[in-house]
C-alpha cells in the first residue's frame, strides 16, 4: 500500500493566532493522503503573548468506504501564564450501504486543561445520507448515538454530587460538505451537535 502525504505549513507571523485547518484531499482511489497544518504567533508590548497550534488530517477513500484519522493541539501563554492547552485526536470509518445511505462509527479523545477536562473519550455510531454526491460538491447528513466518559482535573459538582468523572449518552446530529472551488482549492465545513440524553437541555457542539 502506497501512502501519499502532503505537508503544508502556515506562515509564522506576529498576527497569526492559530493554524489553518489543514484538510487532506479526498479521492476514491484507495490511497492514504495526509496533511499537516502548523501555525504560531508571538506578540511583544503591553502584553507578551505566544501561541502554537497544529492539526493533522489523513483520509483513505474508495467507492464503498472511507477511513479518517485526525488530530489537533493548541498551546498559548500570556505574560508568562499558560492560557490555553487543548489536545484532540480520533478517527472515523464510513461504509456505504447503498448509493445514498451509509453507516459510520468513530472514537474521539480530548484533553482541555482550562475546561477542567483531564481526559475525554467518546464512542459513537449511526447512519448517514449522501444528500449531494458529485465530483464538485458532496454534502452528508448523519445522526446516531454516542457514549462519553469524562475524567476531570478537579472534582466538580454535577447532578447534585461532587464528581471526578462523569459518563453519559448523547444523540449525535451533524452535517458536513466539501466544495471544489478550483483544481487547487477546496472548501470544507462540518457541524456536529451532541444533545445530552442524561441531562435534557444540555448539549455540546463542534
Amino acid at each position: 500500500m502506497r501512502i501519499h502525504a502532503t505537508f503544508a505549513a502556515a506562515a509564522i507571523g506576529l498576527l497569526c493566532s492559530h493554524a489553518a485547518l489543514a484538510q487532506a484531499t479526498v479521492k476514491p482511489d484507495g490511497q492514504w493522503r495526509a496533511v499537516l497544518g502548523l501555525g504560531a504567533s508571538l506578540a511583544k508590548g503591553n502584553t507578551d503573548a505566544s501561541n502554537l497550534a497544529f492539526n493533522t488530517d489523513a483520509v483513505r477513500a474508495t467507492a464503498q468506504d472511507k477511513s479518517t484519522l485526525y488530530g489537533s493541539a493548541q498551546f498559548s501563554r500570556s505574560n508568562g501564564t499558560t492560557t490555553g492547552e487543548q489536545i484532540r485526536f480520533g478517527g472515523r470509518y464510513d461504509q456505504n450501504l447503498t448509493q445514498t445511505l451509509f453507516a459510520f462509527g468513530g472514537l474521539d479523545f480530548e484533553r482541555n486543561k482550562f475546561a477542567n477536562l483531564k481526559f475525554r473519550s467518546q464512542l459513537g455510531a449511526g447512519l448517514g445520507y449522501h444528500l449531494i454526491a458529485t465530483p464538485v460538491t458532496t454534502w452528508d447528513l448523519f445522526g446516531g448515538l454516542t457514549y462519553t466518559a469524562d475524567q476531570l482535573l478537579a472534582a466538580t459538582r454535577i447532578d447534585g454530587s461532587l464528581r471526578s468523572s462523569y459518563n453519559y449518552p448523547s444523540l449525535l446530529l451533524g452535517e458536513e460538505s466539501n466544495h471544489k472551488l478550483s483544481d487547487s482549492t477546496t472548501a470544507r465545513q462540518r457541524l456536529v451537535v451532541y444533545p445530552n440524553l442524561k441531562n435534557t437541555g444540555e448539549y455540546r457542539a463542534t
